[in-house]
């Protein structure tokens, strides 16, 4: 026997596998089985093929479940659970894992039950089976002879409460619930804990298993072992998370549990309780007072300490003794060098600061220091904090902190920061701003901050306090001269970075206040500037509406007589700046945005107009301009539109002038409405050339016709209407062939007619 035994550790060792040695062979074939242990040193082996020798030892366990023999299916099914931990379904094992909880042993019994809490599902097929096997074991009568030490079988339904815990389905629940409860009275603390848990979860599946079961786990609450009352303490805690007001009842066992326990983990259940019940019973407040302050100022259990100060927070805001005692506590919190703990330092703080805002604000520097940690997530804490701690007092040194920081900031500490700022000074509309041109000049400061994400936010601020402030807009002006002619500003393309956007503000503010502007052939310049067609296109039709008022305001403000008191805007003076418009306008009307062309080509249009009127000693023109710019734009409330009242028997959906009867909606479409449209337009004649002949119905005629059937649909449409610009092929072909010319696109605009251009501008 002894060299039999040698050799086949000899034949092991080389791979060979030795299947019947003696008469014993199931003995000694248990000694080549490969276990768990051996598959995970095979796993490492295999280094960049271990899916094909996972996929052998999944054969290989296949084979073993067939075996009779219960050792060598729980060796089996104890793979499998590993091979499910890396993401393999082992579904087809189901029936065998069930086998393997059915075994009288309970080494076995437990590798089935492990394999049932990892694998079993609510869709799975044989969870039905398991039934009988939960009843069976918790009652101790699935061991048979094995089970015959109590000890043995209270571990066996501990097993199984275990299991059923993690699997518990609402056929389950509502099957076994019964059992379940029959066990908080066992003999076995064990037991009567492990069932109290189970309860939970039943509770979750079926609901109405609670009520008749309730008073049993009450009785929980004074079991003679600490670790049941524990148990009963943590199921009626998060059962109450879900409605509170049911548990309002226990309040005074759990006072006397809060006053008598030294369990921390209990007592952090039972103060976590107690802080969803006083929203609801405020007297219970009163009663807390004491308790949590002898706790709070002698545990030594950080977990404990928290809770009991969130639960002063939530329930006890009205005392402000307890909460000063809290704030004391939590400024040693922030001063502790564990970073988690500075962490709930602040967040406490920062739900106190709701209630009691003034006894946090005496803690500003702590607060700022945090404001130079390394943690991301303490120091945007930190700010958050910071924006409930300014006043009117402290706002221009909090500002000028974070200002400092500012410098240094990495790009998403910087974009924080720069929204707080803002957020601190614009809160309450205002009101803790006493010198808006401090705030001006911050906003002008936050401009030059390189890659920042609130472009968007810092060009409102500015738009914003300039509409509202009249006294600061001579300032501003001064400040949105120099940023339109910033080259930081223009140049600034980098990914995620919007500060192009405090153009608008620059180019609005200059636009609408240009009487306040010092040198406004400057600002043409500046607006008018070659590299502004690179910028976003809703800025680049800002800068073409502002660089209209810039000319108006001048040209309202030439003197046609050439007087003394006009002499700093003369006519030699605007014609430099409608020279300057010429010249710089067509890269302009060349862009591919709609808006951008459309707004070029009004201006270039009114630049032509107006230079003919300024040589011709006509201010007609120019003052007809700037009146259209005279009226300030005022601010308007958000809600000033709730405010005025509905007439008394409005309609919106009537018309305001009905049609007569029998009219076509086609009838106003005539020869005679695309004259007039020429007319407006500038007097060409081949807008009304455009003009479809008039049908005997008086609507479209024969050309609309053969057009749309030549060309068909909206296209037709556009080709034929007087409204679409030249950029169109369909429009521009359309035009050569019907009215006998189009633009040509190579063609230079500045040298393009006068009667041309009135056509363009359509």
């Amino acid at each position: 026997p002894f060299l039999s035994v040698l050799v086949s550790f000899s034949l092991f060792g080389s791979g060979i596998f030795w299947k019947d040695f003696s008469s014993k062979g199931a003995t000694m074939n248990s000694l080549f089985r490969k276990t768990l242990l051996d598959m995970v040193r095979g796993i490492r082996a295999n280094k960049g093929e271990e899916s094909a020798f996972i996929n052998e030892r999944i054969a290989e366990i296949k084979e073993e479940l067939k075996s009779p023999q219960n050792d060598v299916k729980s060796n089996a099914i104890e793979k499998l659970i590993y091979l499910q931990m890396l993401g393999y379904q082992i579904d087809f094992a189901a029936f065998n894992v069930i086998e393997v909880m059915n075994t009288p042993a309970f080494s076995t019994k437990r590798i089935g039950y492990l394999g049932c809490s990892q694998s079993f599902r609510e869709d799975t097929s044989v969870m039905l089976l398991t039934t009988n096997l939960f009843k069976k074991d918790m009652t101790g009568q699935g061991g048979g002879a094995l089970a015959t030490s109590a000890t043995l079988s209270q571990y066996e339904s501990g097993l199984a409460l275990s299991c059923l815990s993690n699997i518990c389905t609402k056929e389950l629940a509502q099957d076994l619930a019964g059992d379940v409860v029959s066990l908080l009275t066992s003999s076995k603390a064990y037991v009567r804990k492990k069932a109290i848990l189970c309860l939970y979860k039943i509770f979750l599946r079926f609901p109405k298993a609670l009520r008749p079961s309730f008073p049993r786990l009450k009785e929980k609450l004074e079991d003679p072992d600490m670790m049941v009352v524990s148990s009963s303490v943590n199921v009626i805690c998060e059962l109450a998370r879900k409605n509170p007001k049911n548990y309002l009842g226990l309040a005074p066992l759990f006072f006397r549990l809060l006053t008598a326990s030294t369990n921390n983990w209990m007592l952090i259940k039972i103060v976590k309780l107690f802080g969803a019940l006083t929203p609801l019973e405020k007297r219970l407040g009163k009663k807390l007072v004491e308790p949590l302050s002898n706790i709070i100022n002698n545990t030594s259990a950080t977990s404990l300490l928290y809770e009991c100060i969130n639960t002063c927070i939530i329930g006890l805001s009205d005392h402000v003794e307890i909460i000063r005692l809290c704030i004391s506590k939590l400024r040693a919190l922030v001063e502790d060098p564990d970073q988690n703990l500075k962490y709930l330092g602040l967040l406490a703080l920062h739900k106190i600061m709701a209630t009691h805002p003034k006894a946090i604000t005496e803690h500003r520097e702590l607060v700022i220091k945090c404001l130079d940690g390394e943690d991301v997530s303490i120091r945007s804490r930190a700010l958050d904090l910071l924006t409930g701690m300014v006043t009117k007092r402290n706002l221009i040194a909090v500002i000028g902190q974070l200002m400092t920081r500012l410098e240094t900031a990495e790009a998403d500490y910087s974009d924080q920061l720069v929204a707080k700022i803002v957020a601190m000074c614009s809160q309450d509309n205002y009101s803790l701003i006493t010198d808006f041109e401090w705030y001006l000049s911050i906003l002008v400061e936050l401009t030059h901050i390189k890659g920042t994400a609130h472009g968007r936010l810092i060009s409102n601020q500015l738009l914003d306090v300039t509409v509202r402030v009249k006294a600061i807009r001579t300032i501003a002006v001064g400040h949105m001269v120099s940023l339109l002619g910033d080259t930081r500003i223009l140049g600034d393309t980098s990914i995620g970075s919007t500060i192009q956007e405090v153009l608008y503000a620059a180019a609005f503010i200059t636009g609408e206040y240009a009487e306040l502007v010092e040198d406004p052939y400057t600002v043409l310049e500046a607006l008018l500037a070659e590299g502004g067609v690179f910028l976003p296109p809703n800025i680049q039709a800002v800068f073409m509406q502002n660089a209209l008022k810039i000319i108006a305001f001048v040209a309202g403000q030439v003197d046609p007589e050439g007087g003394e008191e006009d002499e700093e805007f003369n006519d030699e003076y605007l014609l430099d700046m409608l020279d300057l418009a010429k010249e710089a306008l067509p890269k302009f009307i060349c862009s591919v945005h709609i808006e951008v062309q459309e707004r070029a080509c009004l201006l270039l249009e009114t630049v032509n107009e107006l230079e003919v009127t300024v040589e011709e000693k006509n201010t007609g023109l120019g003052l007809s301009l700037s009146a259209l710019f005279d009226t300030i734009l005022n601010p308007v409330a958000a809600r000033a539109q709730r405010k005025v009242p509905v007439p008394e028997g409005l309609d919106l959906d009537r018309e305001i002038n009905p049609r007569p009867e029998g009219e076509d909606d086609d009838e106003e479409f005539t020869s005679d409405f695309w004259r007039n449209q020429a007319s407006i337009f500038g007097g060409v004649d081949d807008l009304a050339q455009l003009a479809p002949a008039e049908s005997p119905a008086g609507g479209y005629g024969s050309g609309l016709a053969e057009a749309l059937a030549s060309k068909g649909g909206s296209a037709a449409k556009k080709s034929y209407s007087p409204f679409i610009l030249s950029g169109s092929n369909e429009a521009r072909d359309f035009g050569k062939e019907e009215a006998g010319g189009y633009v040509d696109p190579d063609h230079k605009v500045e040298e393009l007619p006068s009667e041309m251009m009135s056509g363009l501008m359509g």
